[in-house]
């Protein structure tokens, strides 16, 4: 995180003084990626805070929204580099190719360095991810300042700055929509996309021949990989409840990958509404 702010810093510096949009478009990303790092390690801290009596399921949570708000981050910068590489076609501006080179090296050499450091972590992690995907987003970036520089310098082409700009802020929108799309689908509660509910349905009924019928199934995330479930368990009259509630919640860790299951025994027919 300090290594990315503090060439956020010297990009600045050499995207004011080589006039290189592809350059500041760099720093505004790095800027970016340093405050995705920052809630990410935030995320990290407070994803292991024990539960409370407000707080029943504990942080992890945290992490969604962090990836949320990186994503949406992501998409931000991605409009603003658009919305300078347009005006730039209209109203050229001279660039300093050779500081540009430079500085765009650099970068790139510090953008491998901490997307090494972040390779070494959970990639199943959906704020990790972002995070990745941020510091992706930079090293794009100085590639794109790298080829633009070689063209300015050789061939005057002034255009390539902001052409290679926008080519990035393309890329930089297809991730961060995808981590905002993911981020907003746990959020909402959405259902997990592994975990099928009439397999979990039909498993149980299968197995435990004691069991008549499963409904009111509902599944939802509390981060990419902590899923949960509710069900409601309908039984023969003269089973016990707690030798089935074990067998379930046994059948249901072995085959799916779910973090905490709620379930309602029923004897006779289920007295919500829905059900009838």
């Amino acid at each position: 995180m300090v290594l990315t702010l503090g060439f956020m810093l010297a990009e600045v510096i050499g995207g004011l003084l080589s006039g290189s949009l592809a350059l500041l478009a760099d720093a505004g990303h790095m800027l970016s990626d340093g405050v995705s790092l920052l809630l990410s390690w935030l995320a990290f801290i407070y994803s292991d805070k024990q539960a409370d009596f407000k707080r029943t399921f504990g942080w992890h949570r945290f992490q969604t929204l962090a990836a949320f708000v990186n994503g949406l981050s992501l998409l931000v910068i991605a409009a603003w580099i658009i919305w300078e590489a347009a005006w730039r076609f209209y109203q050229p501006v001279e660039i300093m190719a050779k500081p540009m080179f430079i500085i765009a090296v650099l970068g790139l050499l510090v953008n491998v360095v901490v997307f090494k450091i972040l390779q070494g972590g959970d990639h199943d992690n959906l704020n990790l991810k972002s995070a990745m995907i941020h510091v992706m987003g930079d090293l794009l970036g100085s590639v794109a300042a790298i080829v633009a520089a070689v063209l300015i310098y050789f061939y005057a082409w002034n255009w390539a700055d902001p052409l290679l700009s926008l080519l990035v802020a393309m890329l930089i929108i297809r991730s961060g929509w995808q981590v905002v799309k993911k981020a907003t689908h746990i959020l909402l509660e959405g259902s997990p996309n592994n975990i099928d509910t009439d397999a979990v349905k039909n498993k149980i009924i299968a197995d435990i021949k004691t069991v008549i019928d499963v409904h009111h199934i509902h599944t939802w995330s509390l981060t990419n990989d902590k899923h949960l479930m509710s069900l409601h368990i309908k039984v023969d009259e003269h089973v016990d409840d707690y030798d089935v509630l074990r067998e379930i919640k046994e059948l249901i860790e072995r085959n799916f990958p779910i973090f905490h299951t709620t379930i309602q025994i029923e004897h006779l027919d289920c007295p919500d509404d829905a059900c009838r």
